[in-house]
């Protein structure tokens, strides 16, 4: 396992709701990089971050995968065989830590790669507020070697907000991490584009002085996503945008598409 193999990116959150009420917000965060055969030998070796344990950050695995705790590998190679798609390479996770114990995730990435190192799939990690998640399995394109740059897409199956609509379309725009990582999402209809979401961040190494430096600059980051939440959610109800109802969950935790 090298260390490249693992990062965190500090960064900016943004979303743009262009209609029917336009709104923006903007937000600092960072995520970590984590290759899944690496995460035991990362936090053994380090003072600050744990795995499956209270740690000032840490990951738990039943924060993810099926959320029994279970072997997350096996989690996403039965669902990548279901999809025809070549198992046993890297799988990492990009992905918010637990701070002081406290973890909520929007939106988890899953880089999922053959064993000849090529990206052979992503896995959007959805959950919401009211405590359910959906995953969304989607093929790698077939792109140039070392191209790091793709689009994907998919209908929506999963509710999220109260305020945005079921029946539409999701358009990812990926540049896979390197020095740099870059996950857009916008949701649209017929009509067009209704909300563009992104994060983007720079990579430093996964060490204990960046993780500290890290946790100073957002010692209550889970809390202040989950605040930032409700409070632009408020914002935007006294707009006057109507509350939609909460959708059926869909019939399996993992869309495949395609």
């Amino acid at each position: 396992m090298t260390e490249a193999a693992h990062g965190l990116y500090a960064g900016v959150v943004s979303h743009a709701r262009l209609r029917p009420r336009p709104h923006r917000l903007r937000y600092r965060i960072f995520m970590l990089l984590l290759d899944l055969d690496g995460i035991d030998d990362l936090a053994a070796a380090s003072r600050l971050f744990a795995r499956n344990r209270w740690g000032l950050l840490s990951f738990r695995d039943r924060d993810h995968g099926d959320r029994r705790g279970g072997d997350l590998r096996a989690w996403a190679e039965a669902h990548l065989s279901r999809a025809g798609l070549p198992v046993g390479g890297p799988i990492r996770i990009l992905s918010m830590p637990r701070v002081l114990g406290l973890g909520f995730n929007p939106l988890s990435v899953w880089f999922c790669h053959a064993p000849d190192g090529a990206l052979s799939a992503v896995i959007y990690e959805v959950s919401n507020t009211f405590g359910q998640n959906h995953s969304y399995l989607i093929p790698a394109p077939a792109t140039p070697a070392g191209a790091a740059r793709f689009d994907q897409a998919c209908a929506k199956d999963f509710f999220v907000s109260p305020f945005m609509d079921m029946g539409l379309d999701y358009s990812f725009r990926i540049l896979a991490p390197g020095e740099q990582v870059s996950i857009g999402v916008a949701a649209g209809d017929a009509e067009g584009p209704i909300l563009n979401a992104a994060f983007a961040g720079k990579r430093q190494p996964l060490t204990d002085r960046a993780l500290w430096r890290a946790w100073l600059t957002h010692p209550w980051m889970t809390l202040g996503v989950l605040a930032a939440i409700h409070w632009e959610a408020l914002k935007i109800f006294l707009k006057g945008e109507p509350l939609r109802p909460r959708a059926p969950l869909p019939p399996r935790q993992v869309t495949v598409v395609g």
